[in-house]
C-alpha cells in the first residue's frame, strides 16, 4: 500500500518538463464539490498532467482516492483583516498533509500571515510538523529569492498579478519565471493565466522546472467566456 506524503526526491523528476493541472472551483462555481474535482483529476491523468494542485482538504482527500499523481495542495482560507488566503496557518496546512498531499502550497508574499509568524518560521514548521516540503506562491522576484532563503522546496509564479505591487498584466508573467529561473536554486514553477499551449512551453523553454494550468482546462465558465468575447470582437 502507497503512503503519503510521496518521498519528494522521488516524485520531483518526474514532473520535470511537464504539465500541472490545478483542480480548484470555489463555492458557487458549477463544478464546485470534492467528487466533481476528483473527476477533472482523473481527466487530467488521462490527458498525461504530471501531477495535480488541488484546494481544501475535502477536494485533496477525494482525488488523492482518484489518481496516483502527486498533489500539490493548499486551503484557501480567508481570515479578517488578512490579504494572504492560499494555507496560512499552521493549522491549515496539517489538514492539507492529513488529506493526502504529498507538497503544501503556501503564500509566499511579503504579505502578513494570521499567526505572525515570519515566512521562515511558517516554512520551518509545517516542514517539522508535517513532513512535506513546501511549495511557495510569490508574485515578484523579491519575494522568489525571500522564499527560497525561507525554507521553501520550491517557488511558483502563481501571485503575480493577484497583489496590488506586482504586474497587472492579461499574459503569463514570462519575465518573472525568467528572471526567477536565473536567480533560484531550487525549482521553479510557472503559474499565472496560462492559457495557450504555446505559452506554457515558452515557459519551460525558458527554464520553468514544470507549468501550472488551471482555469483554461478546469473551469468551464471561464473557457466559453473566453470564447464568447472573441465573438464579441468581431461583432
Amino acid at each position: 500500500m502507497v503512503s503519503y506524503p510521496l518521498p519528494f526526491e522521488e516524485w520531483l523528476p518526474t514532473i520535470r518538463g511537464k504539465l500541472i493541472v490545478s483542480c480548484q472551483a470555489l463555492e458557487g462555481e458549477p463544478l464546485h464539490g470534492a467528487e466533481m474535482m476528483a473527476r477533472l483529476a482523473v481527466c487530467a491523468e488521462q490527458g498525461g498532467a504530471a501531477a495535480i494542485r488541488a484546494n481544501t482538504p475535502e477536494d485533496i482527500r477525494a482525488i488523492r482516492a482518484a489518481v496516483q499523481l502527486p498533489i500539490l495542495g493548499l486551503y484557501k482560507v480567508y481570515s479578517p483583516g488578512f490579504e494572504v488566503y492560499i494555507t496560512p496557518t499552521l493549522e491549515s496546512a496539517r489538514q492539507v498533509a492529513q488529506a493526502g498531499a504529498d507538497v503544501i502550497c503556501v503564500d509566499g508574499t511579503n504579505r502578513p500571515r494570521p499567526a505572525g509568524l515570519s515566512l521562515s518560521e511558517f516554512i520551518q514548521r509545517i516542514r517539522d510538523e508535517t513532513g512535506c516540503p513546501v511549495l511557495a506562491d510569490i508574485s515578484t522576484l523579491e519575494e522568489a529569492l525571500r522564499a527560497e532563503d525561507s525554507g521553501a522546496n520550491l517557488v511558483s509564479s502563481a501571485l503575480s498579478g493577484y497583489t496590488s505591487y506586482s504586474p497587472q498584466i492579461e499574459e503569463p508573467d514570462l519575465g518573472l519565471v525568467a528572471a526567477m529561473v536565473k536567480r533560484l536554486t531550487v525549482p521553479v514553477l510557472a503559474e499565472g493565466r496560462y492559457i495557450y499551449p504555446s505559452q506554457v512551453s515558452r515557459a519551460v523553454c525558458l527554464g520553468a522546472f514544470a507549468v501550472v494550468v488551471g482555469g483554461a482546462i478546469t473551469r468551464p465558465v471561464e473557457i466559453t467566456e473566453r470564447f464568447v468575447a472573441a465573438l464579441e470582437k468581431c461583432r
